[in-house]
């Protein structure tokens, strides 16, 4: 199948290989000439994967018209919070009737919307046409063919199973739910605590507090999750507790790497320095927070991410702020 891949950052210039690797046809799109040009006559993007070449099947283009053409399938990797900006301009254009696979993880800020709730908003389709593409996915290691495990939702188990088929390499496992719900809050949510983790870590505390803000914040995303109409087993999955734990664990993570900055330095400006990449933990923060809010859900640990991002609290007095927090029984029972 011939799939257009919009956004030539990390993870849509890795997805664009594992696409190529299943067999697929691949079409990338990007604003920026300079990086487009690069992929095509060097095959390589420095910018997003330093170091690294890229097969020399994948199409870059910068016109969005050359990416809509003859596609059966479009995946979105850009910016979650440019999304609807991006869709409007494009939805007089825009391919009818194939599926739309989102890749984005965060919540619109201001709507509280998920990604493919934007989608289906814009678009005006139906939620069967779009699924998500989800899991423990570190772009360099994928981009080197690593094994990994990834999870393709859909509120459609047709689509599901169509979108896992079409990103099934050798080295790429791709299982299938239909909890789309659960799978976004979860990528969203993710990002924010990995933020916290990377603060304690900045600030020289050891693993007993990761243990603590990884465990804790499972518990918040899980909790906020289920009352938006989750299914609880889908935070012990690949898309829940397997992307948290990569996410938080590792140094190519740059929502952990911004937060590492951010502890040591207590600067959310040089922290922004340090990460050159889109940091969707940063933007998704305070959402999650109204979102959770709106539902009756207490969740400290993002509400301490948010109010450090936006200036309103040093790392030092958050981590302050929730060592104070009242403690009650660790598992709720219901």
């Amino acid at each position: 199948m011939r799939i257009s891949i919009l956004g030539t950052g990390q993870w849509g210039t890795t997805l664009a290989q594992v696409l190529m690797d299943a067999g697929n046809e691949v079409v990338i799109w990007g604003r920026n000439e300079a990086v487009v040009n690069e992929i095509n006559f060097k095959r390589t993007n420095e910018q997003a994967l330093s170091g690294l070449t890229l097969a020399d099947s994948i199409i870059a283009t910068n016109k969005i018209e050359e990416a809509f053409e003859n596609i059966g399938a479009l995946v979105l990797a850009i910016p979650s919070q440019s999304l609807r900006q991006n869709l409007v301009a494009w939805k007089e254009i825009f391919p009818k009737g194939i599926p739309i696979i989102s890749t984005l993880k965060g919540v619109e800020l201001g709507t509280h919307l998920r990604m493919t709730e934007v989608i289906q908003e814009i678009l005006e389709i139906a939620p069967e046409q779009i699924a998500i593409l989800t899991g423990p996915n570190l772009a360099r290691e994928v981009v080197l063919r690593q094994p990994v495990g990834a999870v393709a939702a859909s509120e459609s188990q047709a689509l599901a199973d169509a979108t896992a088929q079409l990103f099934s390499a050798p080295y790429f496992r791709v299982y299938t739910s239909t909890d789309v719900v659960g799978c976004e809050l979860a990528g969203a949510a993710k990002n924010v605590i990995a933020l916290a983790v990377g603060m304690s870590i900045g600030m020289g505390f050891g693993e007993n507090t990761q243990a603590l803000v990884i465990t804790r914040g499972l518990n918040e995303l899980t909790r906020l999750g289920m009352a938006r109409g989750a299914r609880p087993l889908t935070f012990v999955g690949l898309a829940g507790v397997g992307d948290l734990l990569a996410t938080c664990g590792s140094s190519l993570s740059r929502n952990r790497t911004f937060g590492e900055a951010l502890g040591k330095t207590g600067s959310m400006e040089s922290a922004v320095k340090s990460v050159s990449s889109t940091v969707e933990g940063v933007s998704t923060a305070s959402s999650l927070v109204e979102l959770a809010h709106s539902v009756g859900i207490e969740v400290p640990i993002m509400e301490a991410v948010s109010e450090v991002v936006t200036n309103k609290m040093t790392p030092t007095e958050a981590i302050i702020q929730l060592m104070q927090v009242a403690t009650g029984a660790e598992i709720e029972e219901s």
